[in-house]
């Protein structure tokens, strides 16, 4: 998996380097007919602010990318407001966000939407974040655990009351299980990690999971809610007994994690396993060349993946209004998936690296960004 996390074309670096160096003042050249090999980092600077919304489980990554895009273009900032992916998505519909942060692509009948504001080839999803979704537990004294996803489904359906469960006890042999009420945490927002965690169950143990796949929790299910990442984890910080599912760059302290049966074995939550859940995946039929969407396959028996994942996506229009906005938006997203760009958000958020294939796909995605018309 090293060449995964570190293996990327050295033009994407470059192509990331020209990106930044470009102006933002609005140019007489568009962004994209600007020769990336004669730019460098040490040449003029974006100015000016770039707003997004969405995700919170990207929380630690965003950060690191503002703090390094910020450092190479001091007259930029990047404002981000973490309200979840579905407000993300919202936001750059109704045009309220120069970009979306969403841990789920696009719907087709919002990038039908998308349109109206984004131009007639609506929005694109680059992927820029790769991350497990970690099933995080306070069980005094275990940290570890194995569950396959029948006995996640019916832990958070409500149907195994105890930790001392014997559907637990059964994939967790020589554990001292306590006698401790189970108490499931799902997120109140429209959250992209619910999605990604719903489509897992319901792909992966579709004879209890009975809920379509969805962002916002089934309202028939009963147990404690909190609003964004932090808010489940520090909820389940806080009870103990409690179990959620939150982005693994957000449990720590003394939360325990689940390792996940995939086939035969039981995979450990790590980047490298989310990485090699993503690389099973496909492309989303019927998008466009630039849309770097992908359908994750939930029910992967690839040896040591991790198929409890989620991608996180930066949504942008393929038109602006102004050619600040277009410089802006290409400089930012050009450094979020630079080598740079991802190795300070592996190192901040312990997530996954795009691979250089993806990678690939994403700056060209980011190439064809430009001014309306």
């Amino acid at each position: 998996m090293k060449a995964l996390r570190f293996g990327r074309h050295a033009a994407i670096a470059v192509i990331a380097a020209g990106a930044l160096a470009l102006t933002a003042c609005g140019s007489d050249n568009a962004t994209g007919n600007t020769p990336a090999g004669n730019q460098t980092s040490a040449g003029p600077k974006v100015t000016g602010t770039l707003t997004g919304i969405g995700a919170s489980s990207t929380g630690a990554a965003m950060d690191a990318w503002k703090a390094g895009f910020a450092a190479a273009n001091p007259g930029a900032t990047v404002q981000y407001s973490p309200d979840g992916s579905g407000a993300g998505r919202k936001a750059i519909i109704d045009g309220s966000a120069q970009f979306a942060g969403s841990d789920a692509y696009l719907k087709d009948e919002e990038l039908a939407s998308s349109k109206a504001k984004c131009g007639p080839e609506g929005a694109i999803n680059i992927p820029v974040y790769i991350s497990p979704i970690a099933v995080a537990f306070n069980v005094p004294g275990i940290t570890e655990l194995k569950l396959d996803a029948t006995t996640v489904a019916k832990i958070f359906r409500g149907e195994i009351a105890n930790w001392n469960d014997p559907a637990i006890a059964a994939l967790n042999s020589g554990v001292s299980l306590p006698d401790l009420k189970v108490t499931p945490v799902n997120r109140s927002d429209d959250s992209g990690t619910t999605t990604n965690f719903t489509e897992y169950l319901a792909a992966a143990a579709a004879d209890v999971w009975t809920d379509k796949a969805a962002g916002i929790w089934p309202a028939t299910l009963q147990g404690e809610n909190a609003k964004g990442t932090s808010g489940v984890v520090k909820t389940v910080t806080d009870t103990p007994g409690a179990v959620t599912y939150a982005d693994d760059s957000a449990v720590g302290g003394k939360l325990g994690t689940a390792s996940i049966k995939v086939g035969e074995e039981f995979v450990k939550i790590s980047a490298d396993a989310a990485a090699k859940a993503v690389e099973a995946g496909k492309a989303v039929d019927g998008r466009s060349a630039t849309d770097v969407a992908i359908k994750l396959d939930r029910k992967t028996t690839a040896k040591g993946a991790y198929p409890v994942v989620l991608v996180s996506y930066h949504v942008v229009c393929t038109t602006y209004d102004k050619q600040e906005t277009v410089d802006l938006v290409k400089a930012f997203e050009s450094y979020v998936v630079s080598d740079a760009g991802q190795k300070t958000a592996a190192d901040s958020a312990k997530s996954a690296p795009l691979s250089s294939a993806l990678a690939e796909k994403a700056v060209k995605a980011i190439e064809s960004i430009k001014v309306k018309s």
